[in-house]
């Protein structure tokens, strides 16, 4: 079995231990070790003596350096990687082969930002105040970066998150979700192998909600970053202490809206593969399919047979096409949800059976009623609901009632009716003829409304994660 202490010099030996579980057959994997309030005090201390010190600052060109070294040990133990994501997270091998291959991309578009962004010159010698002057900006470092992930892209969001330190100059200090550790750590070892020094990116494993609370609301932390639900990310912002940023990324309902021409045939398999693909738990998956009245029945059947061929079983095998949920009481939700709005009147397509104690079966219903859970909450379970429609102003007005907003799409063969989709869906991402998970790793991603604050993607984090210090020059030279 796997074992991983903290990387974070300087703490001692921790007293206690977390047992990590495969959520496939819930078999232990391994255990990592977990830090005490005084330990979380030491690692921010850490942190913090970087920052203040200029003088262990990283040059850019000792980032570029690390971060290509540790991309080419990713590149290099690629399936190792896939592996351990696919083990620890559930997630079916193929689809965290594909996500360990964005993360090697994600690292290199942290050089790409480091080369190409900079400073700007500000105009003067416009008037009389400013003759014989020259400004400019500089990015410096935001000071220490904080970072808590999830555990459905155990890898991917920790490079989205790190990386942008590490090329923005910022010490951090990461904390994965106790279900997924592994992969966080086995990144870091990476991290330090390629010459990052031991105490610039500390990954530490907490179980206790107080010492989560006691780091976000240290004056030491400049920058939060949070990846996981919303009632937590929320209040651990409320949390901060004054003058410090954050960015936090909540789930969604990735509402669909398929117009009277969408082109069914060619939508069916993006949908299913957005709604089913983790087993559902991706905070933009296709959750609410929103279809024009003589579409829904059919819809919903070509759903249902898209999920009914596909293979839920061994995430680390290479045939499965949906794999576990990450805990046995995420299945019990999941169940309980679909029950209820089965007993409130919703047409049950296919599935609605749970598989195991840890996977359930890719379940389609047909218009739940509104005040069903899986048409009020975020469901993050193989699900997706067809609801159908007469106006499509009203089912717009239905997907944007709620209050997630993250990302959308519309099927459609007609330009004005895609136009006039993308202006009135409340979303800060619409898709036009794709499903709502769509993403590539250097395009804005963003919540609004109780969804999330601040914007994701590399360059944007990057940008976030330093701030423009002006320089004015005054001389009768200029």
């Amino acid at each position: 079995m796997t074992h991983y202490a903290n990387f974070a010099p300087g703490i001692g030996p921790c007293e206690s231990k977390a047992a990590v579980y495969a959520p496939w057959d819930r078999s232990e994997i391994g255990t990592v070790d977990v830090i005490s309030r005084e330990q979380a005090d030491q690692v921010l201390a850490n942190a913090f003596a970087i920052y203040q010190d200029k003088s262990r600052w990283l040059p850019p060109a000792q980032r570029i350096e690390v971060l290509e070294k540790t991309a080419q040990l990713m590149a290099e133990r690629r399936d190792e990687l896939a592996v351990e994501a696919a083990r620890e997270g559930g997630k079916p091998l193929p689809d965290s082969q594909v996500e360990v291959a964005r993360a090697i991309d994600g690292m290199h578009s942290c050089v790409e930002v480091l080369r190409t962004e900079a400073g700007r010159e500000i105009p003067m010698n416009l008037n009389p105040a400013s003759s014989h002057h020259m400004a400019l900006t500089r990015k410096y470092p935001i000071g220490v970066v904080l970072a808590f992930s999830a555990f459905n892209h155990p890898l991917n969001l920790i490079v989205h998150q790190v990386g942008p330190a590490i090329a923005s100059g910022c010490p951090a200090i990461v904390k994965p979700a106790l279900n997924t550790p592994f992969s966080c750590m086995r990144f870091v070892e990476m991290l330090q192998e390629a010459g990052l020094p031991e105490d610039y990116v500390q990954a530490i494993n907490a179980d206790d909600h107080a010492i989560s609370e006691q780091m976000v609301g240290d004056p030491r932390v400049a920058f939060f970053s949070f990846i996981g639900s919303a009632q937590v990310g929320w209040m651990l912002r409320s949390k901060l202490a004054p003058g410090a940023r954050c960015a936090l990324e909540h789930g969604g309902i990735a509402p669909v809206i398929m117009a009277a021409d969408a082109d069914v045939e060619d939508a069916l398999p993006l949908l299913a593969k957005g709604g089913f693909y983790h087993a559902g738990q991706v905070c933009v998956s296709v959750q609410r399919v929103y279809a024009e009245r003589s579409l829904a029945q059919s819809i919903a059947e070509g759903l249902a047979a898209q999920g009914a061929a596909m293979k839920v079983g061994d995430p680390t095998l290479p045939d499965t096409d949906v794999g576990p949920l990450i805990r046995p009481g995420e299945v019990d939700r999941v169940e309980a949800w679909v029950d209820e709005a089965v007993a409130g009147g919703a047409k049950l397509i296919s599935g609605g059976q749970r598989l195991s104690d840890t996977s359930y079966q890719p379940t389609v219903l047909l218009n739940p009623p509104d005040d069903a859970k899986v048409s009020e909450h975020e469901i993050f379970g193989p699900v997706i609901c067809v609801y159908s429609f007469d106006d499509m102003d009203a089912a717009i007005a239905q997907a944007n009632a709620g209050p997630f907003s993250f990302q959308a799409a519309v099927f459609s063969q007609n330009l004005d009716t895609a136009l006039h989709c993308y202006h009135q869906l409340e979303a800060a991402t619409v898709m036009i003829n794709n499903h709502t998970a769509f993403r590539v790793d250097w395009m804005p991603f963003a919540g609004l409304k109780q969804s999330g604050h601040g914007i994701g993607g590399i360059p944007y984090t990057f940008e976030d994660m330093q701030v423009d210090k002006l320089m004015v020059v005054r001389s009768p030279s200029l």
